[in-house]
């Protein structure tokens, strides 16, 4: 199926289904996807089997001149963001600088769109860096994925191309202390011949256990609602959807936020 890339480092604004009005924040190649999972349901597609050339990522004084440009053009209009968004093509906090944007992006943000909020969707495959988890603790919206409590349907549908280690991944969302929220995408279907389904009871329950233990401010659930790269994807009902957010709310007490 089609899947697109975006072309600029910051884009939009766009609609999104869970964040209102977002000023997106590109800090991967604008002409390639760079990422440390290669999720079968992602909308940007795979990751390139191989690089003709190295991937070019925006320096960190390039990410700021573009943002301050078009936070100003967008203040002209009147029609500032209600989110400024680091997602785009791939890992956000895969770049060298990440938490030296951030901390620009804050400033930025504090004088110019003061009512924003800054969100990083983040695949949380880099948080044994120090600086990123210190970076993401400044952020008003700290998203990162989850999608289920057991490895073999983490490494079916989300495809770490780096070590992946669950038990260690929830004692990192642990250190977080509440501040962050929890995204996880829910969907069933097959890869290369394997089965998943991440709504069944047992996967539920478990993932509501690992929910208790990293204690979130916000759990988000949402599911494929593009073009995705796998044709076998099945799309969950949004019924399902809230049925799992009423488990949730009913076992853990957590906010729960739906996008069908």
């Amino acid at each position: 199926m089609a899947t697109f890339l975006f072309d600029k480092t910051v884009f939009g604004p766009v609609i999104s289904r869970r964040l209102g009005i977002s000023l997106g924040i590109n800090l991967l190649p604008n002409t390639s996807k760079l990422c440390s999972m290669d999720c079968i349901y992602c909308e940007c597609g795979r990751n390139p089997d191989t690089r003709k050339v190295k991937a070019v990522l925006p320096t960190r004084d390039e990410v700021r001149n573009a943002l301050g440009k078009k936070l100003v053009e967008m203040a002209q209009e009147n029609r500032l963001p209600d989110v400024i968004t680091f997602a785009g093509n791939g890992e956000p906090t895969m770049h060298p600088q990440f938490a030296g944007i951030i901390d620009d992006t804050l400033s930025l943000r504090d004088r110019l769109a003061p009512d924003a909020r800054i969100a990083v969707l983040s695949n949380s495959m880099h948080l044994n860096k120090q600086a990123v988890v210190e970076a993401l603790k400044k952020v008003d919206d700290n998203i990162l994925k989850l999608d289920s409590a057991f490895t073999e349907t983490v490494e079916i549908m989300n495809c770490p191309v780096v070590p992946f280690n669950l038990e260690k991944l929830v004692g990192q969302l642990c250190r977080f202390n509440g501040k962050l929220i929890i995204q996880t995408m829910f969907l069933r279907g097959s890869y290369k011949g394997r089965s998943f389904d991440n709504t069944t009871p047992p996967e539920i329950d478990a993932w509501i256990e690992l929910l208790k233990k990293i204690k979130p401010e916000k759990v988000m659930i949402y599911t494929i609602a593009r073009d995705t790269p796998i044709s076998s994807l099945q799309k969950i009902p949004e019924n399902e959807l809230q049925r799992i957010a009423d488990l949730v709310k009913k076992r853990t007490g957590m906010q729960v936020e739906v996008s069908g």
